[in-house]
């Protein structure tokens, strides 16, 4: 296609939004409005906002879960207790509280009540265990944790390796009267003497003061700490939900999506906050039960990401598909086969897909409906040309960068200013390898998201993929360096490469190992291996594919061929005889993979 035809098409598409662009107007004044603080020492952030939805709807509902229902109200007074204790406690403005807590209610009341007394909340990957837990919680320091009875016995298999005062390791049962294990402090049953009113500590909390540490797996193959603060929450609220979604009391989210990452927490719990609306979660997706929970909380929006939609296509049509009240959902990765299927399928009129990256300084929001793109974005973004063998953007002669031709794709940066500022991450070492200084003139500063984009016109954009040494599988970021390290552990493995392949009709990458055994290829257990993988990583980034090889190609500066290992991919045709095998839903060992079962796999027999 031309871009003089590419154009016609996105003037048509404008055209026909004119009413919606004139309808979302008021919204976006607001929205901007809101998010527009010009005042750094005005009171803002969570806490803040939470308590000015209780006032404007004290008695609608804030939090659904199961059959639990807790109005504004409530929810407000429940983590005033909690807050007041923490205060009694000693913890205040910029202590870091860990929070290892599976979705529910009590993970998010902690999260109020330590955001209103200045605290910092580590949310904790609830997947992780082991040396992985130990490096995220030694990170930030924390000087409590508190964590879910679901969770026990992974934080006590390390507490011994985490400095943190006994008497501040706090306990959340899931029934109640259910008695702490020895060594923790029931959280709940110790606060529910304390106040329910406000704490003056909820009014001290400003712009540039941190809320959460969010973490994300990045090339160095253990996870990073992002800093969020609150007033990108205010931000991320307004923006996410009155000016993307309109949240309002008559509103409900459901949102399945885990809340220690930023699209559940920030983007989902947040728009519900900002309109004053319920926000109704669950403790793990089910693509089974998806529907009828949206029609028990008479859900209005949804909280998405793209595997997840997928799930919900794949599951036999029902007469109750568009049995529901709702009419708009928010989240990323979902891929253009899927989008107007879904639309039609369920009734749903509005996908607001978004880009953002939880330690970025950037997002795009569709907000005016268009199919198939991330939307557009109010701060200052260039995409530019990048080596395809190292990922890096690349200068010109003049020292500068090159962006690409309308209608091209590149590597997104954002530039840092005031309008979006970098919070960074609490390395200083890893904010100078993402912040790029002298990008188009002396002087200016650019973060460099990573992330392939394509533009297509009067602002909007398409996301393409993700760069480097990470991809992304069952809505989480893997690192290729976590799996290659956890694979050189095994004694019989010599060499590891790590990388993510496309399986067609799934969303991401999912991920393959080339490895070198150090013995034979006999004497490897494949049944033992996947246990092994299984008992050291997540389930998401335990690899789906190997690949068995004599001897690793690498390049003149010794890396190693990913590309070329990415291309050739699980296909018996491409990889030169090399042994392959496929971990196949359902089993227990890998099994060699065959031109017959490379078929069955792509054409979506094997349901991943």
């Amino acid at each position: 296609m031309s871009h003089q035809q590419s154009d016609m098409i996105t003037w048509g598409m404008m055209l026909r939004k004119v009413p919606t662009i004139v309808r979302a107007l008021p919204r976006l004044v607001r929205g901007i409005r809101v998010a527009n603080i010009t005042d750094l020492n005005q009171p803002c952030g969570l806490g803040f906002t939470f308590e000015q939805a209780t006032l404007r709807n004290p008695d609608g509902v804030a939090l659904l879960y199961g059959d639990r229902v807790l109005s504004y109200t409530e929810a407000n007074q429940q983590a005033n207790r909690i807050a007041h204790y923490l205060l009694e406690q000693g913890i205040g403005k910029g202590d870091v509280v860990a929070l290892f807590i599976e979705n529910r209610p009590e993970l998010l009341l902690t999260v109020l009540a330590v955001a209103k007394v200045g605290g910092i909340c580590a949310m904790l990957n609830t997947a992780q265990t082991h040396a992985v837990l130990v490096h995220s919680l030694n990170l930030v320091k924390p000087a409590a944790i508190v964590v879910g009875a679901e969770l026990v016995a992974a934080y006590t298999a390390v507490r011994d390796q985490v400095a943190i005062d006994p008497a501040r390791i706090w306990f959340v049962a899931e029934q109640l009267q259910t008695p702490a294990p020895g060594g923790y402090v029931d959280l709940m049953a110790a606060s529910a003497g304390a106040s329910v009113g406000n704490p003056a500590s909820s009014q001290q909390i400003y712009f540039n003061d941190p809320c959460f540490y969010i973490y994300t797996s990045g090339t160095t193959g253990l996870p990073k700490a992002g800093i969020f603060k609150h007033g990108r929450w205010m931000k991320s609220s307004a923006s996410f939900g009155t000016i993307a979604l309109d949240m309002g009391p008559d509103d409900v989210m459901y949102c399945t999506l885990p809340l220690y990452h930023a699209t559940g927490l920030c983007v989902c719990w947040g728009s519900a906050i900002a309109g004053a609306s319920g926000f109704a979660i669950r403790r793990k997706f089910s693509a089974s039960q998806f529907w009828d929970d949206v029609r028990k909380f008479n859900a209005t929006t949804l909280g998405y990401v793209g595997e997840l939609c997928r799930y919900l296509i794949d599951q036999p049509p029902s007469a109750h598909d568009r049995d529901n009240r709702v009419v708009k959902m928010i989240g990323n990765g979902l891929r253009p086969g899927v989008w107007a299927q879904f639309k039609e399928r369920f009734g749903v009129d509005h996908i607001c897909e978004l880009y953002a990256a939880s330690d970025g300084n950037i997002g795009f929001t569709n907000v005016l409906n268009f199919d198939n793109t991330i939307g557009f974005s109010l701060m200052h973004w260039a995409l530019v040309d990048y080596a395809h063998d190292t990922c890096e953007p690349i200068r010109g002669s003049n020292g500068f960068m090159r962006e690409v031709q309308k209608g091209g794709q590149g590597l997104l940066l954002a530039r840092i200013d005031d309008k979006a500022p970098f919070d960074g991450y609490t390395d200083p070492e890893k904010n100078r390898k993402v912040v790029l200084s002298d990008v188009f003139e002396k002087g200016d500063r650019y973060f460099n998201t990573g992330d392939l984009l394509r533009s297509i016109g009067f602002g909007h954009a398409q996301f393409v993929d993700r760069l480097g040494d990470t991809y992304r599988w069952k809505g989480e970021n893997v690192s290729t360096t976590e799996v290659e390290n956890i694979f050189l552990q095994h004694p019989q493995i010599a060499e590891a490469v790590a990388y993510g392949v496309e399986i067609h009709n799934t969303n991401g990458r999912a991920g393959m190992a080339a490895i070198t055994p150090s013995e034979s290829l006999a004497a490897l257990d494949m049944r033992a291996l996947l246990q092994f993988a299984h008992g050291q990583l997540p389930s998401y980034a335990v690899p789906l594919f190997l690949r068995i090889k004599v001897k690793m190609e690498t390049t003149g500066t010794f890396k190693y061929q990913k590309v070329r290992l990415k291309e050739e991919a699980f296909d018996p045709a491409k990889v030169g005889g090399d042994p392959l095998y496929a971990w196949l839903p359902g089993s227990d060992t890998y099994v060699p993979v065959t031109g017959d079962m490379l078929a069955d796999i792509q054409s979506g027999k094997f349901r991943y």
